[in-house]
């Protein structure tokens, strides 16, 4: 009998899927949501109508389709992981020819029932050829040049088109993403060693062409970086968001105001309260205590998906899942760094909690992936 012969003999049906999923993983995403509907619900100024109830009804349609996902054998979505990239990477193009411009961006194809968002399916797309990839590719060639090439390719490609877009913030996590599988899979360390090296050159060379004749970056684009460094240089200007950012944590204390009571969301002062700064106003409101609960709520997902990647004994699905864990910890990552200014303003959502259809969708169906590997792993 062969190996895929028995997989699909000894694969859990019927009932038994129903308790092979991981429903603590379950229960963990649906307190993190509820954390977003609680703050929606605040920063709308107490109408559920206007952010939280879409919010709620996207997030029920999402954790159907993440069972359906998790039902299905995981070994189909390993056969499927090239059609996923092909079809996400033929969507990126679209967005250049029929997207949806927003915000001075053009990132999204209008759907009629959804604002579809291309480079959000591109991050778990990416991650599931990666790890097709290197469950096809015999483990001492992981990391021959030849064979680190063509990841490389798969990574690069998407991550040009998401800049041309531009989504700068969506661009690093796949570039982070597609790191993160490679480096599990194998791939020698003195790779990424030379990468980082080369990155530290570029940055370096790039700051000291400033006021040469060879510049590199235009003015605008060094006085970014200066209002990065210090926000208060222009505060009524570039440095506005984060200042106000930084304003509602600080003010928030170990407790916070209290729900609905932060000032700094409730007179608009804070800039994208609803999507990209919403952590500002948990931290405004809850203070330290609910910030940190929800970092705990992250960290534990994460945890659930390591062990869960561990125990497991197929190669695709353990690479699978800790891709799937590593963009979902660098969403919430950068997304915090951001409104505390220790990043750039790149425009990244937090996880589950911030207002928008795509990232949420995307997301979940992600976990039903790794919900797949865990329902169908050998046991």
């Amino acid at each position: 009998m062969s190996f895929l012969e028995y997989r699909i003999k000894t694969a859990p049906t019927g009932l038994r899927k129903v308790l092979y999923v991981n429903w603590a993983l379950v229960l963990l995403l649906t307190a993190v949501a509820a954390i977003g509907w609680l703050m929606l619900y605040s920063v709308a100024g107490g109408n559920i109508e206007t952010w939280a109830e879409p919010q709620m009804k996207r997030y029920a349609g999402g954790i159907v389709v993440m069972m359906i996902i998790a039902f299905v054998p995981i070994w189909f979505w390993r056969n499927m992981s090239a059609i996923a990239y092909g079809v996400a990477l033929l969507l990126l193009v679209a967005v250049e020819f029929f997207g949806h411009v927003g915000m001075g961006a053009q990132r999204w194809i209008n759907l009629g029932f959804i604002m579809l968002q291309p480079s959000e399916l591109m991050k778990i797309a990416l991650v599931m050829f990666l790890a097709a990839y290197y469950d096809w590719l015999d483990i001492r060639k992981t990391s021959h040049p030849l064979w680190v090439l063509i990841p490389v390719i798969a990574i690069l490609i998407p991550t040009a088109l998401v800049l041309v877009q531009p989504d700068l913030g969506t661009a690093i996590l796949l570039l982070a993403g597609g790191a993160v599988v490679m480096f599990c899979a194998g791939v020698s360390w003195i790779y990424f060693a030379v990468v980082i090296a080369a990155g530290g050159g570029l940055v370096a060379t790039v700051l000291a062409s400033r006021g040469t004749s060879w510049q590199l970056l235009h003015d605008y684009q060094f006085r970014r970086i200066d209002t990065f460094l210090d926000p208060t240089a222009d505060p009524l200007g570039a440095g506005y968001n984060i200042i106000q950012a930084q304003i509602a944590l600080g003010s928030g204390g170990w407790t916070g105001k209290g729900f609905m009571q932060g000032t700094q969301s409730r007179l608009n002062f804070l800039p994208e309260k609803h999507t990209d700064f919403i952590f500002t106003t948990l931290a405004e409101e809850f203070g330290f205590i609910g910030g940190i609960s929800l970092l705990i709520l992250y960290a534990a997902i994460i945890a659930f998906c390591v062990i869960s990647a561990l125990q497991n004994k197929d190669r695709f699905s353990s690479l699978l899942i800790l891709g799937v864990a590593a963009n979902f910890f660098f969403y919430f990552a950068v997304n915090m760094a951001m409104v505390m200014g220790l990043a750039p303003v790149v425009g990244v959502p937090l996880p589950l909690v911030s207002y928008g259809g795509s990232a949420m969708l995307v997301l979940l169906a992600a976990f039903g992936l790794v919900q797949s590997a865990h329902v169908h792993r050998l046991r």
